[in-house]
């Protein structure tokens, strides 16, 4: 059976739908970085989803093929996550004001694919897909402490889980970190590309950026 990073690892991808303090390790993902409204069909993030997966599904399928991984296992391709920020604020996001967001798009990666696979598995998809990959990057994140929290419902109703978030670090003792290079963190159980935002029964995990 297929090694799935969701069912293995369960503290960082099926967290409770209350707050509480985890501390993520170091990780690499597949990453493409963009800005603009997620919602807007035409838009850079729709896009940067396509190329991910593309990249991802390449060093999935790679036993097959002649480049040979070392330590390759069959493993089920983590789920799509995002970092979300918006210049000036450091606090929190304008949800009103979507089309200021700056995003880095990821795919968690296997810890035996290094960046000489992830750079092959750029050449193989742009030959076979005559597809321009230059923005998609290996991405090396210790993101450390976090605040996490399930979300479940509309992308409407983040608010409410937010604050939730922030008055668990406010009672606990901690303060939020939201730097140049901690962002606020959501990580997508369904795919959000087949989900209507209005759909309750989509899944978010959230993690805020935190140190004591």
């Amino acid at each position: 059976m297929a090694f799935d990073y969701k069912k293995e690892y369960k503290e960082f991808y099926m967290p409770k739908n209350k707050p509480s303090i985890i501390t993520i390790p170091k990780m690499n993902y597949i990453a493409v970085r963009g800005k603009g409204n997620p919602n807007d069909e035409k838009g850079e993030y729709k896009q940067t989803i396509g190329l991910l997966y593309a990249i991802a599904f390449t060093i999935k399928m790679s036993y097959k093929g002649t480049h040979k991984i070392d330590g390759y296992f069959e493993y089920v391709v983590p789920p799509l996550e995002g970092f979300w920020w918006q210049d000036g604020m450091k606090d929190s996001i304008d949800y009103n004001n979507e089309d200021q967001l700056n995003f880095i798009s990821i795919i968690r990666l296997p810890d035996f694919v290094t960046k000489e696979d992830f750079e092959w598995a750029i050449k193989e998809a742009t030959n076979k897909k005559k597809i321009d990959f230059s923005k998609v990057e290996f991405l090396t994140y210790d993101e450390g402490s976090c605040v996490q929290c399930m979300h479940i419902g509309s992308y409407d109703d983040e608010p409410s889980t937010i604050n939730l978030m922030h008055e668990y670090m406010i009672e606990n003792g901690y303060e939020l970190d939201i730097t140049d290079n901690r962002f606020h963190h959501e990580i997508y159980l369904s795919d959000p590309r087949r989900c209507d935002v209005s759909n309750t029964s989509k899944s978010n995990t959230w993690r805020r950026m935190v140190w004591n």
